[in-house]
C-alpha cells in the first residue's frame, strides 16, 4: 500500500496558517498557532507557515519598545518549541527579537523541540503607510550568526538553507513580506543555493486590487525560480486604526496556484496543498539556464548556511493526494480559458502552414480526407490558411481515397466536410491499385484468402501517401500531412510512404485527445453553420479506426485503433508526464489512478460525454503497453518526421525540437519499474 502514499512519489504537503491574532498578547497568539500547527501535523503536512509578527501583532507600532512585549514574544516561541515536540511538523512563526542592543523582524524556524534557525528580515519599507525602520534594523545590520534562544545556540541570519537530511528535494528559506517586493528578492538567491520551496512570511494591509498584485508577485517569483511558494498575510485582529487587513494566504508551485485561504475571514484558517518536489527538480535540471545563473552568481551563494534537519515524511500507510489533477493535460478544462486555448493552437497551425506555403512558393495544399478526427483538423487547418493567404479554399486539393475497410459512414463524412468547407474535392478508389500491389507481392488476400496483415495494412496506406505525394508533383502543391502526436508517441502510423510523412505537418504536436476538443469548440462556436456543427460532432461520435481491414455492416467501422493502442485520453496522460517531465513509471501511474480512478471526482471538459474511469490494473496495463511502443518500438518513425510547428509546452516529439532519442534503444528498465505497480488498489472512499 506504500504505492497509495504520494510522499513516496516526490510530493510533500505544506499548509499556509493564518490565526486571529490578539494584539499584544503573544502567549494567546501561540496557542492559536500551536491549534493550527495540530491540524497541519493531523492533515499530515510537514511545513506549516504563518504570518509576519503573527506572535505579537504586526500592528503593535511603538508598543515594539515596550519589554515586556518583546519578553513575552520569547516566551510564546520557547512555548511553540514546546509543544513541537509532539508534531511532526515544521514550523515558521514572526515574532520581533531584540538581538545585542538591536531589534529585528523576525521569523523562527521550529522543529520537533528545537529552533533550528531565526531569519531577520532583509529589506525594511519606510514609505506611504509603512515605518519600519522606526522600530526595527534590516537583517544587514546584524553580525551575529547565532543566538541563545532557551539555553540553546540557534543560527542567526538573512541567508539560512533549511535542508531535509531524509529528502534531498526538499530544502526550503524564508524571506519576510518586503524581501518580495524588492528587483532581486533574497529567495532568487535561496533558489539558486538549492532551495525547493520558498516561504514568506507577511503582514500586507490590503488596499484596492492589491490581491492580484500579490498572486501575481508569487506567481512570477515561483516560476523564476523553479520552485514552490508559501505566502500568509495577517488577518482578522490586526488594528484598524488606520489599516485593514485581509489574511491572504497562497501555495503556488512554478507559476501555478495550488491553494489560497478565504480572504477577510473572521475566524482561523489553514489550507494545505501537495508540492511535487520532483517536477521542481526536474525543471531545473532540464532548464540549463538555472544552472548557468548559479554560476553566475556564485559569489552570493558562498555565504548561504546549510541547516540540516529531519523530515520523518510518514511514508508508510496510505495518503492520497488532495491536488486535483486535470484528466487531459493538453487540454483547456476551464471554460474561461478554453476558447482563448483553443483559438492560440489554431493560430499556430496556421501560421506554420501558411508559412510554409508562402516560402515554399505554392499556391495550393493537397491532403487525404478519411472522415476522422486527424484530416478533419488537418482540413480545417488548411482552408484556414488559404483564408490566411488571402488564396481561394478551391485551392486546397482534398481527395477521400475508400479502401477495402471503409465505412459508409465515413466515406459520406468526407464528402459532406469537403463540401461544407469548399475546398477542391475528389474521390479515388484505390482497390484497384492496392490489389495489383498485394498481386506483385504475392500476398494470399489476391487469392480470396482472409489474411489482413501489417503488410495487407500498409499496402492501402502506403498507396493512400504514395497518390498524395504524386497529385502534389502533378498538381505543383504541398502535401499537408494529418497524423497527430499520440500516434506518433505510440508509433500507431505507417513509416516513409504513409501517414508518418507529408511535406509538412500540422497536427504533429498535437495529440489525441486535444484534437477532439479543437473539434468540438468549432462545432460549438457555429462559425461554419450549423449543418457544419453538426456534421463536425457526427465525426467526434465516429470510432477511431485507421479503416484497412474489411468486414462489419454496422455504421460504426469495424477496425477499432484504441482496441490495439490503448484509449487515447489514458494513453495521452501517459505521454504528458513521460515527455514533460520524464517521471517514473510508478509515479505515472499514481497520477493516472489519481486523476482517472472515479468518474466523479474531479472535473470535465464541457462537452465531455464519454467519462471512463480505469482501476490501478487497468492503468498499469495500458501504461505498460505504451512504454513498449513509446521506448523500444517506435522512435525510428519520430527520428525522420516532416516539419511541424510546437504547439504546446507539453512537447512535440521532433528530433530537431523537444525530443533526442536513439532509434535502438530498450525499454527494459521502464517495463521494470512497471512491474512495480500494484494491481490492487486500497479498499478507501476518496473524497471528492
Amino acid at each position: 500500500m506504500e504505492f497509495f502514499n504520494f510522499y513516496n512519489h516526490g510530493f510533500i504537503r505544506v499548509a499556509v496558517g493564518i490565526p486571529v491574532v490578539r494584539i499584544a498578547d503573544p502567549l494567546a497568539n501561540a496557542e492559536r498557532t500551536i491549534a493550527l500547527l495540530e491540524q497541519a501535523g493531523e492533515r499530515r503536512a510537514v511545513l506549516a507557515v504563518f504570518p509576519e509578527l503573527g506572535l505579537s501583532g504586526y500592528s503593535c507600532e511603538d508598543l515594539f519598545g515596550q519589554a515586556a512585549l518583546l519578553e513575552a514574544c520569547r516566551d510564546a516561541l520557547l512555548r511553540i518549541r514546546e509543544a513541537s515536540l509532539r508534531l511532526s511538523v515544521v514550523a515558521a512563526v514572526g515574532l520581533p527579537l531584540e538581538v545585542n542592543g538591536a531589534l529585528y523582524n523576525c521569523a523562527a524556524v521550529v522543529c520537533r523541540g528545537q529552533i533550528l534557525g531565526i531569519v531577520p528580515k532583509t529589506y525594511l519599507p519606510n514609505y506611504r503607510e509603512f515605518y519600519e525602520l522606526r522600530q526595527f534594523a534590516p537583517a544587514e545590520y546584524a553580525r551575529e550568526r547565532e543566538i541563545v534562544m532557551g539555553g540553546d545556540a540557534v543560527p542567526f541570519g538573512s541567508r539560512l538553507l533549511f535542508a531535509a537530511v531524509d529528502e534531498p528535494r526538499f530544502a526550503f528559506a524564508v524571506e519576510i513580506c518586503e524581501d518580495l517586493w524588492v528587483p532581486i528578492p533574497p529567495s532568487s538567491y535561496a533558489a539558486l543555493a538549492g532551495a525547493t520551496v520558498l516561504i514568506n512570511l507577511s503582514a500586507s494591509n490590503i488596499t484596492i486590487g492589491k490581491d492580484d498584485y500579490r498572486r501575481e508577485l508569487v506567481s512570477n517569483q515561483s516560476a523564476r525560480c523553479l520552485a514552490a511558494y508559501l505566502y500568509t498575510a495577517a488577518g482578522w485582529g490586526e488594528s484598524t486604526t488606520d489599516l485593514a487587513w485581509d489574511g491572504h494566504g497562497m501555495i503556488y508551485e512554478n507559476g501555478s496556484c495550488l491553494a489560497e485561504t478565504e480572504r477577510f475571514l473572521d475566524r482561523d484558517q489553514l489550507v494545505t496543498a501537495e508540492i511535487d518536489l520532483e517536477r521542481l527538480a526536474v525543471d531545473r535540471r532540464r532548464q540549463g539556464t538555472f544552472a548557468q545563473s548559479r554560476f553566475q552568481h556564485r559569489g552570493q551563494l558562498e555565504s548561504v548556511r546549510r541547516i540540516p534537519f529531519r523530515a520523518d515524511l510518514p511514508r508508510d500507510k496510505v495518503l492520497l493526494l488532495q491536488r486535483q489533477y486535470e484528466r487531459f493535460p493538453y487540454v483547456a478544462c476551464d471554460p474561461r480559458t478554453k476558447e482563448e486555448r483553443c483559438r492560440e493552437i489554431y493560430h499556430i497551425q496556421v501560421q506554420g502552414l501558411a508559412t510554409r506555403l508562402q516560402a515554399a512558393g505554392f499556391r495550393k495544399a493537397v491532403l487525404g480526407i478519411s472522415g476522422g478526427l486527424d484530416s478533419t483538423q488537418a482540413l480545417l487547418v488548411t482552408c484556414r490558411a488559404m483564408d490566411r493567404l488571402g488564396l481561394p479554399r478551391s485551392n486546397v486539393l482534398a481527395y477521400t481515397m475508400p479502401s477495402f475497410g471503409t465505412s459508409e459512414r465515413t466515406f459520406a463524412q468526407a464528402v459532406r466536410l469537403m463540401a461544407a468547407l469548399g475546398c477542391t474535392a475528389h474521390q479515388i478508389d484505390i482497390r484497384p491499385s492496392c490489389d495489383q500491389m498485394l498481386q506483385d507481392i504475392g500476398h494470399p488476400a489476391v487469392q480470396g484468402k482472409e489474411v489482413y496483415d501489417t503488410t495487407f495494412e500498409n499496402v492501402q496506406a502506403g498507396e493512400r501517401t504514395s497518390h498524395l505525394f504524386r497529385l502534389a508533383n502533378v498538381q505543383d502543391a504541398l502535401v499537408v500531412g494529418t497524423s497527430d502526436l499520440s500516434e506518433l508517441a505510440l508509433g500507431w502510423c505507417t513509416y516513409g510512404v504513409g501517414d508518418q510523412m507529408a511535406h509538412y505537418h500540422v497536427n504533429a504536436s498535437v495529440p489525441k485527445s486535444l484534437i477532439r476538443h479543437l473539434i468540438a469548440w468549432e462545432a460549438e462556436r457555429e462559425a461554419l453553420g450549423a449543418e457544419t456543427s453538426a456534421l463536425l460532432r457526427k465525426i467526434l461520435e465516429t470510432e477511431i479506426s485507421p479503416e484497412l481491414i474489411p468486414g462489419g455492416t454496422g455504421d460504426q467501422p469495424e477496425q477499432r485503433s484504441e482496441a490495439v493502442v490503448g484509449p487515447y485520453s489514458l494513453q495521452d496522460f501517459h505521454l504528458y508526464y513521460i515527455l514533460r517531465f520524464g517521471y517514473s513509471p510508478t509515479k505515472v501511474a499514481f497520477l493516472a489512478w489519481t486523476a482517472w480512478q472515479d468518474r466523479n471526482c474531479g472535473s470535465w471538459p464541457s462537452g465531455e460525454l464519454n467519462r471512463p474511469q480505469w482501476s490501478i490494473a487497468e492503468i498499469k496495463g495500458w501504461l505498460r503497453l505504451f512504454l513498449r511502443r513509446f521506448f523500444a518500438q517506435s522512435q525510428f518513425k519520430r527520428s525522420c518526421i516532416a516539419n511541424a510547428p510546437k504547439v504546446g509546452s507539453g512537447g512535440s516529439l521532433s528530433p530537431r525540437g523537444d525530443y533526442r532519442a536513439p532509434s535502438d534503444s530498450s525499454a527494459t528498465a521502464w517495463l521494470a519499474a512497471c512491474d512495480a505497480i500494484p494491481e490492487q488498489e486500497p479498499n478507501l472512499s476518496r473524497p471528492c
